[in-house]
């Protein structure tokens, strides 16, 4: 939790800049499994439209999150077939199509490998090649049966939706505002979704946090609009055993914490969604591929740090990153 704290602390430091003002409304609270923030600048619907996003977000923590026995998730998980709600098919159908696209990099259905590590419960250990094996056999989307309306997963198969939930839900809410003509900036655990302009028409400011030092920011990127900024990492949630360190993104081939090359991943785009999945993908990637992949993209613009402290910064966003250590541009 302090971990969880420092990181978010790092990025609200940045993006705020305006002073709050009797008509705006900030609050925070817990869910997803972490804390949250909401900023909404000056106008008279502000306190009851946070209050509605709020309520959203907690709605779909209920719908989505794995841990909750009496959803569609853990129903489907526990081997159930029926007709899930229209959030869960919504979201499961986007997070198909994105493992598709990322050739499985990001696949919903890893979550038996997260649980044998141990990350569900704070148990961990490092599982034996043969346990790995084992229970590869029920991973991957070939798991997930559709029949007219009704879904099931083989036995001994699960989903997760924890690679996108809080983007999902940042995209929904940033929707929600810019219907009602309200601008703000959320920050839902490690994802940040800007929503219209600042009330100074100042940028958004937002960081990027130094991977070897989670407490404070490597960069800052100053953006306009509405964006969401999304980071991923290995030094977010991790165990160390017999000197090594094994982080919580699964790379869904080997089964194994992912060992790219890469420390974290930070992806800026439109879509929360997006940004939010892609940062997991390209984090098992690695830099080659993921550079690959974003010259074949249109939809988003990244920052990448490798293991040995280099930043990679695509073109789009080579005018809006301020840092004090050295970069290489990636162009198309």
């Amino acid at each position: 939790m302090k971990r969880r704290l420092a990181i978010l602390l790092a990025a609200l430091l940045l993006f705020t800049g305006c002073t709050a003002k009797p008509e705006d409304y900030e609050t925070e609270f817990f869910a997803m499994d972490t804390v949250m923030t909401v900023h909404l600048y000056g106008a008279k619907q502000t306190q009851s439209l946070g209050q509605t996003l709020i309520q959203q977000i907690n709605t779909l923590d209920a719908a989505l999150s794995v841990t909750r026995p009496e959803n569609d998730v853990s129903r489907l998980n526990a081997g159930e077939s029926l007709t899930p709600s229209p959030v869960v098919i919504d979201l499961l159908n986007l997070t198909l199509a994105l493992s598709d696209r990322t050739g499985g990099c990001l696949d919903p259905t890893v979550y038996p490998v997260v649980k044998l590590w141990g990350f569900t419960t704070g148990e961990y250990h490092v599982p034996s090649e043969a346990e790995i094996a084992e229970t590869l056999q029920y991973c991957g989307v070939q798991h997930i049966h559709r029949e007219n309306e009704t879904l099931r997963l083989d036995q001994g198969s699960a989903l997760d939706f924890g690679a996108v939930a809080k983007g999902y839900a940042a995209e929904l809410c940033a929707n929600q505002l810019t219907d009602a003509g309200v601008n703000g900036i959320l920050a839902l655990g490690g994802n940040i979704q800007t929503v219209g302009s600042k009330p100074d028409g100042s940028p958004w400011r937002v960081g990027v946090t130094d991977p070897t030092d989670p407490s404070r920011s490597v960069a800052v990127l100053n953006l306009t609009g509405s964006n969401a900024v999304v980071t991923s990492g290995g030094y977010q949630r991790y165990f160390e055993e017999n000197g090594q360190r094994f982080s919580h993104i699964m790379d869904p081939a080997t089964g194994k914490s992912a060992k790219s090359g890469l420390s974290s991943v930070t992806i800026v785009a439109d879509s929360g969604f997006l940004a939010d999945g892609l940062s997991t993908a390209l984090y098992v990637m690695g830099p080659a591929r993921a550079e690959d992949f974003w010259r074949s993209s249109d939809d988003f613009e990244c920052v990448l740090i490798t293991d040995d402290g280099k930043m990679l910064v695509t073109e789009g966003l080579e005018d809006k990153i301020e840092t004090e250590i050295g970069y290489t541009v990636i162009r198309k």
